[in-house]
């Protein structure tokens, strides 16, 4: 039974340090994907997937390991950022999106990066499935007060699907923390106009 168990181990080991590389590849070619769709290309003039900063474990984005901000730019003056945020209260565990966020500090567009919520039940945050994600377009704390930023059922201004609150209630805590984050370091950024 010993020898069976190590062989075993033996072969999930191998399998997954073989299949690992393959997954971090589709996973990136994904979010690049994700990201060229976030803002139109009529909008910025600079390589967006090369023109990043560097941010490091952030209580506000939940990042655990370093991340990138993209910087979006247009005749070399800041147009915008795109965040990767991580929501880790989601029904299935963590959820993470790419916040797109102009110079006025409003959200230009979101995606699901990746994501483990119940099929048919959680996964409408994914824009494959609906367009639910795309009601933070143009959502910012000057049009949506900041105690606000919940779903309906906690007095917020958001919808939710019904019988599905815990996945909603964790993506619009990520973008409100994104939104914060880009509020308290914009000027670091480069943001000094607004």
């Amino acid at each position: 039974m010993t020898l069976f168990g190590l062989i075993f181990s033996a072969f999930l080991g191998y399998f997954f340090e073989t299949t690992s590389p393959i997954i971090q590849k589709s996973e990136a070619e994904a979010k690049r994907k994700l990201l060229l769709e976030l803002v139109s290309n009529e909008v910025y003039d600079n390589d967006i997937e090369k023109d990043f900063i560097e941010i490091e474990s952030n209580i506000l984005l939940k990042n655990k390991k370093p991340t990138q901000l993209y910087l979006v730019k247009n005749n070399n003056m800041n147009k915008a950022v795109i965040l990767e945020v991580r929501a880790p209260d989601g029904y299935s565990g963590d959820i993470f999106l790419l916040v797109a966020i102009n110079k006025n500090a409003e959200i230009i567009n979101t995606r699901v990066i990746k994501h483990q919520e119940t099929p048919g039940l959680g996964d409408y945050i994914d824009k494959e499935k609906t367009n639910w994600i795309d009601i933070f377009q143009s959502k910012s704390f000057k049009t949506t007060h900041e105690k606000k930023w919940a779903v309906k059922k906690d007095q917020g201004e958001f919808d939710y699907m019904t019988g599905a609150t815990i996945t909603p209630r964790a993506v619009i805590k990520a973008l409100y923390n994104a939104l914060k984050y880009f509020e308290e370091n914009k000027k670091m950024l480069g943001f000094n106009d607004v």
